[in-house]
């Protein structure tokens, strides 16, 4: 959020939400934040042009004086104001909430439902899963050799 810090100067902070239906994810002051809009990552400063666009299975990435916070969200909608960025998520988790074993496991039957004769519905639906769990384990992978 820009701040007033003294007479005539403003201090570049974006206030940042993350939201799912089932409450908030995050809340917090962000100098950058990277997030997975359907066209492409689009990359966000603080006073950014004001935009709505929806989101595609990934990571957001959340900077803040250095230090990086990483989430995943399964799609939704990105809102930025210049002073603001709200991510309105299907779901979402912290990248070290993650379960790996689980995302390995979502992959494998999404990619099994792949190979069957499926209608497009289900086709569709089979896609999107398999795109979430693998956004899932892209994230959990960068968290492990970040840790490394």
């Amino acid at each position: 959020m820009a701040v007033e810090a003294g007479p005539g100067r403003v201090r570049d902070k974006l206030r940042v939400d993350i939201v799912t239906v089932e409450g908030r994810r995050f809340e917090g002051e962000a100098d950058f934040v990277l997030a997975p809009g359907s066209e492409g990552e689009l990359g966000i400063l603080p006073r950014h042009i004001a935009l709505l666009t929806p989101l595609a299975p990934g990571s957001v990435k959340v900077r803040n004086d250095g230090e990086e916070q990483f989430f995943f969200v399964s799609g939704g909608f990105l809102e930025v104001l210049p002073d603001r960025v709200t991510v309105l998520a299907d779901a979402a988790e912290r990248a070290d909430d993650i379960d790996e074993a689980r995302a390995q496991e979502a992959r494998r039957r999404a990619a099994s439902m792949l190979e069957q004769k499926l209608s497009d519905t289900d086709a569709a639906v089979a896609a999107a899963a398999l795109a979430r769990a693998e956004a899932r384990l892209r994230l959990a992978e960068l968290r492990r050799r970040r840790r490394a």
